[in-house]
């Protein structure tokens, strides 16, 4: 056992070798922001979507851009409206007056990191049309499905603060994401410096391109044999468990709980963790693996009381009251 688990670090060893330069060129444009750039690493290795939710200007486009450039990935950008309509996501199927039949023109969904700026600002029926792209990663445009393109990543935007002509996410779309991230103010000295970087008419440096999609399909294949004992899959169910079932792991928090974390959750833990540890080069995973990204996973997936709510209860409150409470292997 020992050997194999050596043997996969040193694949991972091997495979990972980018990740540090990658780190250091989107860091030439980017500063303060390392853990996003991480959880997005997380996600691209993981095949998952994140969900950012921050004030403006926090560089949040800048970053998934400068990712795109980095990895010469295709790069779009959604911006949601009201007024926007499914097709225009995930393309449509076009009249041909010539032999009139229908030509499929394809959307701007068919990109490798796809952004959508204030996801919140669409209605619904908008929100829904990137489920299926989320999860069956396909898109259906009349009688036909057609494949995207692998890597494929949504990072979804959302303005915590201005809530004015805006829909609330379906919980069925929030649970497709893998990450939750919430993107913070950089600090003081981190504030300084994109003073020195960005307060400038000119353009920002260009991007060098660190790797190709292709390494990062090959990366992921390596992430999925790193090794995770049975005792820290029993860890993560646990975890996952006492956000259902509080009472079972001695912890007083079923009245701020309406809804636990789905069976999704434990999957996505996993996975992250996974990832996680391939950015640390390891080849396992380590309880502190899934303790580091964990709120990002759980927050968004622990549905709190009217109770919680009167009481200024968060989500990520109780799932820190989960990580402190379950036994760590």
């Amino acid at each position: 056992m020992q050997s194999s688990i050596q043997a996969v670090t040193d694949a991972v060893r091997g495979a990972s070798a980018w990740v540090e330069p990658l780190q250091r060129e989107i860091g030439r444009v980017i500063v303060g922001q390392k853990a996003l750039v991480d959880r997005l690493l997380v996600a691209l290795l993981a095949n998952g979507h994140v969900l950012l939710e921050g004030v403006p200007g926090l560089a949040k486009t800048l970053t998934l851009k400068t990712l795109a450039a980095a990895t010469r990935a295709r790069f779009q950008r959604l911006q949601f409206t009201p007024d926007m309509l499914p097709a225009d996501i995930v393309g449509t199927l076009v009249y041909n007056p010539r032999d009139g039949g229908f030509v499929t023109k394809h959307g701007p969904i068919f990109a490798n990191l796809v952004l959508a700026d204030e996801i919140n600002r669409a209605p619904a029926k908008v929100q829904s049309a990137l489920l299926e792209a989320m999860q069956e990663r396909q898109v259906t445009i009349g009688e036909h499905s057609f494949a995207l393109p692998e890597p494929f990543l949504v990072m979804a935007t959302q303005n915590p603060i201005e809530q004015e002509g805006t829909y609330p996410l379906p919980e069925a779309q929030v649970d497709r994401f893998m990450l939750k991230v919430v993107v913070a103010y950089p600090s003081k000295a981190e504030e300084r410096a994109v003073l020195d970087l960005m307060a400038t008419s000119a353009p920002l440096p260009a991007i060098q391109a660190v790797l190709d999609p292709e390494h990062v399909l090959r990366a992921r294949e390596v992430a999925d044999a790193i090794y995770v004992d049975d005792k820290v899959k029993d860890y993560i169910v646990d975890l996952v468990w006492a956000t259902r079932e509080p009472q079972a792991f001695d912890l007083d928090l079923a009245p701020f709980i309406r809804y636990g974390a789905s069976p999704r959750a434990t999957i996505y833990l996993t996975m992250a963790a996974k990832a996680w540890a391939f950015l640390q080069g390891r080849g396992y995973v380590t309880p502190q693996d899934v303790k580091t990204i964990g709120m990002d996973v759980l927050r968004h997936r622990v549905i709190v009381t009217y109770e919680a709510d009167a009481e200024n209860v968060r989500s990520e409150d109780v799932v820190s009251r989960v990580f402190d409470g379950v036994p760590v292997p």
